[in-house]
């Protein structure tokens, strides 16, 4: 049994690591902010770690000691942006039964987390094969599991409203209408994230419903 000193001395060392991390996760989230608006401005290819110690305030050493390369601070964008999403999808459809209301969670919540970080999705959207070695097959193997979270729906929409349509192709498709909205999307025109994933949601839903794509009652 450790002695009453030794117990403190083990408290005491402790807190102080955690201190010393939550410092050093708050900085390096300041800097990810800071480099996420550099990598949306020029690009992957054309910002140096120098721009970004510049962007950041930080000496090209100080910023080595939170990150070794310009590679792993793309990683780190990526990785806590479908993290994130991935995250709070799950807490949002676990109170949702129905198909269609899933569908409409899932578009919602990309959209929110899209529209509030704009330069993160033009980022990832432009910088997507960039990534190689275990950073790239880590940010894939995330990539694909969001994908099939969004088949799951789509084949759970299909058995419950007794459609034929091709997932793939369906979730190709609402990827495409989404990804791309910090090229178009107007707040004063096209309204709030709410509003956008409504009547997106009305256009996909009503296009993957349509009466073509009902099973006929001959192959049942």
């Amino acid at each position: 049994m450790l002695a009453p000193s030794a117990v403190k001395a083990s408290a005491r060392a402790s807190r102080l690591k955690k201190s010393v991390e939550t410092r050093f996760d708050r900085r390096q989230s300041e800097i990810l902010d800071h480099a996420t608006s550099v990598l949306c401005a020029k690009g992957y290819a054309g910002a140096s770690m120098r721009d970004l110690s510049r962007a950041t305030g930080m000496s090209l050493a100080g910023l080595y000691y939170y990150f070794e390369s310009k590679e792993r601070l793309l990683y780190l964008i990526q990785k806590h942006t479908f993290t994130t999403i991935v995250q709070q999808l799950k807490v949002r459809l676990a109170s949702e039964t129905d198909a269609e209301g899933r569908i409409r969670i899932f578009i919602l919540n990309h959209l929110e987390y899209f529209l509030a970080n704009q330069k993160a999705m033009k980022v990832l959207s432009h910088e997507d094969d960039v990534l190689e070695n275990g950073f790239g097959t880590e940010i894939a193997a995330l990539k694909r599991g969001y994908y099939r979270i969004c088949v799951s729906l789509m084949d759970e929409l299909k058995q419950e409203k007794g459609l034929e349509f091709s997932s793939r192709i369906a979730v190709m498709s609402l990827f495409g209408m989404m990804n791309w909205i910090y090229t178009w999307y107007k707040p004063r025109v096209d309204g709030g994230a709410v509003d956008l994933a409504r009547q997106m949601g009305d256009t996909f839903l009503t296009g993957i419903g349509s009466k073509q794509l009902r099973k006929r009652s001959s192959t049942k």
